[in-house]
């Protein structure tokens, strides 16, 4: 086990998640609708800002499978995630100069940060099979999430400090904060990628096509993929499992700030608790990976659906800030370890040898968790009126998913991708 390979491969976590934290959950969707798009009625923007993620997530969805399957053909998981950041990159970069009024373009450059952003994960989702030793998935999954945690709340601080006390930092005004806040997210994102583009070795499996022949390889074995994927039982119960509780996390991470707004709770105060919850997630994630070692993974997710069935009851009838921020509190202790601890049993049921390609599955399902929960939770407050019925809903996710990772045999799933790596 390498220690400057595991921590370079970590920390790409820490310096993606600027981009998560500043752009995607913070600044974005307050600035598209406050600058960009603000001669537009309200409803409107909502929908082009929603259809926006829509399209990124869309296209995440279609792409990941088939770059994992020609990733693996040509071990090119490495090379893929550079392009990717790069594109995340570069169009995050581009943020800063969209003008007011020009909703979009900057909803277009918007898609390509996002896409750039959700492809790179992919491929580091991957690696993490080429910098691990099995007995220690847990741990080092925690650890990249923790950095992210640690990594993206800490410049989100900054960003923040940027945005309120502009004159502190010789800036005109708070409009002028956000677009330099873009340029950061950027400046920071490519600096802390230097370590993984440099110590970070993928270890490359004889190609199965010729190097011109990438493309078509990658969609034959996308087929197989998922006809192995249907064939494999383990695999397939723990990902429906993970599509269910998953989507609850991602609608609790999402909706989280319209359904304060709905509760009559002031914007800024919202961002202080998305603040706590990034800083509370980073000691929480590593010690979640310890706990994935010593009660074993399933336990650890048990405790996480558990803990997340509490904080929608008591969500359901929270009526003061304080609630609120114990709330996100609660959040940041189980949200980045269920997500690290589903990483790494997911990893231990695949074949090695096929980890980015499987890994792109596992992405794809993540991505259509981020439709059903919001759309789920939006309707029900349509259809009763009742934002509180809308996000009581959401326990359902959470049980269905918890009753699959019951069924999820990880022995058998371990012995049966320990078979297919012969092959």
């Amino acid at each position: 086990m390498n220690k400057r390979t595991i921590y370079s491969w970590a920390l790409y976590d820490w310096a993606n998640s600027a981009y998560a934290t500043t752009v995607m959950a913070g600044f974005f969707p307050v600035f598209f609708k406050s600058y960009w798009s603000s001669d537009l009625p309200a409803t409107e923007s909502t929908f082009y800002l929603g259809l926006a993620n829509s399209i990124a997530s869309l296209f995440i969805v279609l792409l990941a499978p088939i770059l994992g399957a020609i990733a693996d053909c040509g071990g090119k998981k490495k090379g893929l995630l550079i392009l990717f950041a790069f594109i995340g990159i570069l169009n995050t970069a581009l943020l800063g100069i969209v003008e007011q009024g020009d909703w979009e373009l900057a909803l277009l450059i918007y898609i390509g940060a996002t896409l750039g952003f959700s492809g790179s994960i992919i491929f580091n989702d991957a690696l993490i099979m080429d910098v691990a030793p099995e007995s220690k998935l847990d741990r080092i999954s925690a650890l990249g999430y923790a950095l992210g945690y640690a990594g993206g709340g800490l410049l989100f601080l900054c960003n923040v400090l940027m945005y309120t006390q502009p004159h502190w930092f010789s800036l005109a005004s708070g409009v002028e904060a956000v677009k330099v806040s873009y340029f950061t997210v950027s400046v920071w994102w490519l600096i802390f990628s230097i370590p993984l583009i440099l110590y970070v070795k993928e270890n490359k499996t004889p190609a199965k096509v010729s190097s011109s022949n990438y493309i078509v390889g990658g969609f034959k074995q996308l087929v197989k993929t998922f006809k192995e994927i249907r064939s494999l039982k383990v695999v397939f119960t723990f990902l429906l499992g993970y599509w269910l509780y998953i989507d609850g996390v991602d609608t609790v991470i999402r909706m989280a700030l319209d359904y304060g707004i709905s509760l009559g709770m002031n914007s800024s105060d919202l961002i202080v608790a998305l603040l706590i919850t990034q800083f509370v997630g980073f000691p929480a994630a590593l010690m979640y990976g310890f706990l994935g070692e010593r009660l074993g993974v399933k336990n650890g997710l048990y405790i996480g659906i558990m803990i997340y069935l509490f904080v929608i009851v008591w969500a359901y009838q929270m009526t003061s800030i304080k609630e609120f921020y114990a709330l996100a509190a609660i959040v940041g202790m189980v949200q980045g370890g269920m997500q690290a601890l589903s990483r790494s049993l997911y990893a231990r049921i695949i074949p090695i040898n096929k980890s980015a390609e499987f890994f792109g599955f596992y992405n794809m399902i993540g991505k259509f968790a981020a439709v059903i929960g919001p759309f789920m939770m939006g309707s029900i407050a349509l259809m009763t009126g009742s934002v509180r019925q809308a996000i009581l809903s959401i326990s359902v996710l959470f049980i269905l998913g918890l009753w699959f990772l019951i069924k999820t045999n990880i022995e058998e799933g371990m012995a049966k991708a320990r078979e297919l790596e012969q092959y």
